[in-house]
């Protein structure tokens, strides 16, 4: 193979595998039939009894602070007061995430299981699940959900990074959040 041949497959190569993996898939869920107009405040709900599953996050008190400092920032955007719970408030939120392996195939067609070109690239990658809930203390309905879902690649290593992906998540999930 020649230098050029090379150095082009290089980056065709490398541009797929970073394409594949650097879109961070946001989306988010509101009950229609929830009134959000008297939703003033909010308190942390009971921990969620599963560890996320990968001891890197969850034995990382750094990462469980910043995320609830993240999530708190973007509730106070919203007018949104902290509360205890026996402050009664209108709001319980509940944090969740989960890290796994994920394994993506380039190069074959997916429907029919055939090579394109002459050659098949599998990607090897962690990827991330961050999901917020926000449950009406009243009725203990879920009245509205906000998820992340992103490659892990270079983040759980690099606190500032780790950091800027949660403020990233967490801001945009909550421009969906209009609860005023």
């Amino acid at each position: 193979m020649s230098v050029k041949r090379f150095a082009l497959a290089s980056i065709v190569t490398a541009a797929t595998l970073t394409g594949a993996c650097a879109t961070m898939r946001i989306g988010s869920y509101v009950e229609r039939a929830a009134d959000f107009s008297h939703y003033r405040t909010y308190a942390w709900g009971p921990a969620d009894a599963l560890p996320i599953g990968d001891p890197r996050l969850d034995n990382n008190p750094i990462f469980r602070d910043y995320l609830q400092g993240a999530v708190e920032r973007g509730l106070h955007k919203h007018n949104l007061l902290l509360v205890t719970e026996s402050d009664r408030p209108d709001l319980l939120v509940h944090v969740h995430g989960s890290v796994r392996n994920v394994f993506d195939v380039h190069g074959a067609d997916r429907n029919h299981g055939a090579v394109v070109g002459n050659e098949i690239n599998v990607v090897d990658y962690e990827e991330g699940t961050l999901v917020i809930d926000m449950v009406d203390a009243r009725t203990n309905q879920l009245v509205w959900r906000g998820w992340a879902i992103d490659s892990l690649s270079g983040i759980l290593d690099s606190q500032a990074r780790m950091e800027k992906k949660l403020n990233e998540a967490v801001m945009i999930m909550f421009a969906s959040f209009k609860p005023l």
